[in-house]
């Protein structure tokens, strides 16, 4: 089984170095091993696990939020509910964000056909000073 120390992991996964470092400390990745050195050992599962995090706190989970996720996975099997119940609300939750940046986009795809108008108009009429 293949083990990366620190270093590796943040270049492999683009990840800095202190933000898993930060991760450990708020209890986001308590099933990081460590050799007799005191070095983070990674395995492949603590790949998948720092992917994930990476993955929620890019939309926005806060990181309370994904430690309760943690401890309940590591704390016991039998809380499927919780866990789910801490994802689907956080979805409802994106949900809500995309339709907010769908309108977004629109507005501002609107004022860049907005200003394509203006420039064309614009270039129009400075064509015809210049012809005239």
């Amino acid at each position: 089984m293949a083990e990366y120390n620190i270093n590796e992991v943040s270049k492999m996964m683009d990840i800095p170095s202190h933000t898993i470092r930060f991760y450990e400390k708020e209890g986001l990745i308590p099933f990081v091993k460590r050799g007799e050195n005191g070095y983070r050992i990674f395995r492949e599962e603590d790949l998948g696990w720092l992917d994930f995090i990476r993955c929620l706190k890019i939309t926005g989970m806060p990181v309370s939020e994904l430690r309760e996720i943690i401890t309940l996975t590591i704390n016991g099997e039998d809380n499927f509910d919780l866990r789910r119940a801490i994802l689907f609300n956080h979805l409802e939750t994106l949900k809500e964000q995309q339709i907010q940046l769908d309108k977004a986009f629109d507005k501002v795809y609107t004022k860049l056909k907005y200003f394509d108008k203006l420039e064309e108009e614009f270039r129009s009429k400075s064509k015809n000073n210049v012809n005239m």
